[in-house]
């Protein structure tokens, strides 16, 4: 798809990944609308982007979530493509884990995504995209962290899915499975400790690897361990 002119939804644009996910497309050209859980700062980022319509919505609020979609599409005169960053993280052995953390994690990283995605498809047009950020623990559940890992993999398979369903409309769904980035997620866990990560993912290479892949209408956003380079597919 083309970016400049697009009208793009970004949904969890207070956090650091999706404020430079906002930023970029803005500056691809793209017309933009925020929604965030954080009205302070999604309104300093709505600012700093010359106004963009932004409405705060709790990701977990499903009739808050409809609202703010509904806004963006009528002060974008429709949607083009969606951008979901939204993500919460928990750290710790699987026999330990919290239920209220557990189902916060896949409120937050696998409904809530899916319930803008639903409200959104009526606004978006033929032809445009989904990009849904997972993570490369999809691919490989890691130790002290299967309830994040698990609710991230749940979220890929609806997006594998969700990309078949939607071919006769030619909506690109976009499945994005970084590395660890450095977005400071792990200092805001729900519980534990996280284990020791490598260090992160160059976040810039992150963000360029999306937008291209909107560009190119690619199915995927993975890790070429080989090159410990990001490749799209």
């Amino acid at each position: 798809m083309q970016l400049d002119g697009a009208r793009v939804l970004v949904a969890g644009a207070t956090g650091v990944l999706g404020g430079e996910l906002a930023r970029a497309l803005a500056g691809a050209g793209a017309r933009v609308a925020l929604t965030g859980r954080d009205d302070g700062r999604l309104r300093a980022v709505a600012e700093e982007l010359g106004g963009a319509p932004a409405l705060a919505a709790d990701a977990v609020d499903v009739e808050a979530v409809r609202t703010a979609v509904d806004a963006a599409a009528e002060a974008l005169g429709g949607l083009d493509a969606v951008v979901v960053a939204w993500g919460v993280v928990a750290f710790g052995p699987a026999a330990d884990a919290d239920d209220a953390v557990t189902e916060e994690l896949f409120a937050v990283n696998t409904l809530a995504p899916m319930s803008l995605v639903r409200a959104a498809l009526p606004h978006l047009s033929d032809g445009g995209a989904v990009a849904l950020l997972s993570a490369v623990v999809a691919d490989a559940p890691t130790l002290g962290m299967a309830e994040y890992s698990a609710s991230k993999a749940a979220l890929s398979a609806w997006a594998s899915v969700l990309r078949r369903e939607l071919r006769r409309r030619r909506i690109t769904v976009l499945d994005v499975r970084p590395p660890h980035v450095d977005t400071g997620l792990v200092d805001r866990a729900l519980a534990g400790s996280p284990p020791r990560l490598p260090e992160g993912h160059d976040r810039a290479e992150v963000v360029a690897a999306v937008l291209d892949g909107l560009r190119e209408g690619a199915r995927e956003v993975v890790l070429d361990p080989a090159q410990q380079r990001l490749v799209r597919r």
